[in-house]
């Protein structure tokens, strides 16, 4: 049999998964396209060729500036933290203690909690009459009232932050826990014996086996942090003051609160552009770091 045949009967074989993608994702993605260059409405109107104004009044606007800093903010801060408290939870779990086992699985249920469900235990945590961290905080003496965590722009963004993090951190030490199950038990002993302590240990020999699956998990967590919504809408909706307004729920306000499906659309596609240069980007450092290994 030819290679040419094997080639053709493969491709024949993908035929109807390439018709559904390209009906699923192709279609929409190019009516997107389209779309960003009109000033149609959601409702109504099909709208009429504007260029690109719609990309540069996005671009320009100081929505979209404002939501691109409190993004990126979000992103960086959540994504950091999941990191250290991933690696220090791993760490933990790979010691030899009595519940152990119940703990791993413990430690799995506020990544396995859906995120409305998640959101909505935080909103009730943080709630200005009834909230158990007004509650803890103020019989700790450290505050002298309550507090409306969710309601003050100085706060929401650093309450939504503690809630992304408390439901993703497992995933990371997962991946982590993971990878700290194929370091050698001999090269630790010996690291020991040298005298080496625990830092140096974590540094010179646990740290090569996490370092790729740790980049992997920066790699998801990053990308779904840059484009996160459903947490955000379902506590804040993106206030007080727009001080928690991402990028996504920026894009649902100017497509569905406004139905300026013109504008909305250029400013999805900006969205889509920037998760994948970060995707692109993060993809180099994979490819590096597995050619370094």
């Amino acid at each position: 049999m030819s290679a040419n045949w094997i080639s053709t009967r493969a491709w024949l074989l993908m035929l109807p998964l390439l018709v559904v993608m390209v009906s699923v994702i192709g279609w929409p993605l190019v009516d997107t396209v389209r779309l960003s260059f009109t000033d149609a409405k959601l409702v109504g109107t099909a709208g009429s060729f504007v260029g690109i104004d719609n990309y540069a009044k996005t671009l320009t606007g100081s929505n979209f500036q404002r939501a691109l800093v409190t993004t990126t903010w979000f992103a960086v801060v959540s994504v950091a933290a999941e990191m250290v408290l991933g690696v220090l939870a791993a760490l933990l779990l790979n010691q030899q203690f009595r519940g152990r086992t119940a703990l791993r699985a413990l430690m799995i249920l506020p990544w396995a909690l859906p995120t409305v469900v998640n959101a909505t235990l935080w909103r009730l945590i943080y709630n200005p009459e009834y909230g158990a961290l007004n509650a803890a905080l103020t019989q700790l003496g450290l505050i002298d009232s309550y507090r409306s965590w969710l309601g003050e722009p100085d706060s929401a963004l650093t309450a939504l932050i503690v809630a992304d993090c408390w439901k993703n951190f497992p995933l990371v030490a997962l991946i982590a826990l993971a990878a700290l199950q194929a370091v050698p038990r001999d090269i630790t002993a010996a690291a020991l014996v040298d005298g080496a302590g625990p830092f140096n240990r974590f540094r010179f020999v646990v740290m090569p086996y996490l370092a790729g699956p740790l980049l992997v998990a920066l790699v998801l967590r990053t990308i779904e942090a840059f484009k996160v919504f459903d947490i955000i809408w379902v506590m804040t909706r993106g206030g007080p003051a727009n001080s928690t307004r991402t990028l996504s729920i920026l894009v649902y306000q100017e497509a569905f609160s406004f139905q300026r499906a013109g504008s909305g659309a250029s400013l999805a596609l900006i969205v889509t552009l920037l998760v994948t240069v970060l995707a692109v980007a993060y993809a180099a450092l994979l490819r590096r770091a597995a050619g370094a290994s």
